[in-house]
């Protein structure tokens, strides 16, 4: 896909700390945020959000309440996790245990996927 997009394009992977979303990702860094491959800019600064940290906070809070109110509810987190993927996929550790086959990788620590773990608490 990015092969055949039109040159000078930019794509922002706003996923690069958590093993990125394209193909063609590779981590940069703010003193050199971005890379051209196939005539396409990239860029892709782990962690953006922390440049625009007041804006992430609300944003955040925004997210998380209703979440958290609907474990309340429910009186548990593992119900909470195991109706919704998008939540699971923001977990990184869970009871002591690395959840993030990427991070696991990049660190070499061992991880333990996260639906192995809910579904047993279940």
């Amino acid at each position: 896909m990015v092969e055949n997009t039109k040159d000078r394009a930019v794509i922002i992977d706003v996923s690069i700390d958590q093993g990125g979303c394209f193909a063609t990702s590779r981590v940069t860094s703010l003193e050199h945020p971005t890379f051209v491959k196939y005539g396409v800019i990239h860029y892709c600064v782990p962690n953006i959000a922390s440049r625009i940290a007041r804006t992430a906070s609300i944003a955040t809070s925004n997210i998380l309440t209703p979440i958290l109110l609907r474990a309340g509810d429910v009186q548990s987190i593992e119900k909470v996790l195991f109706g919704n993927l998008g939540l699971r996929h923001g977990v990184y550790t869970y009871k002591g245990s690395l959840t993030n086959a990427y991070l696991g990788r990049r660190f070499n620590i061992k991880s333990t996927d996260l639906d192995l773990l809910i579904t047993s608490a279940l």
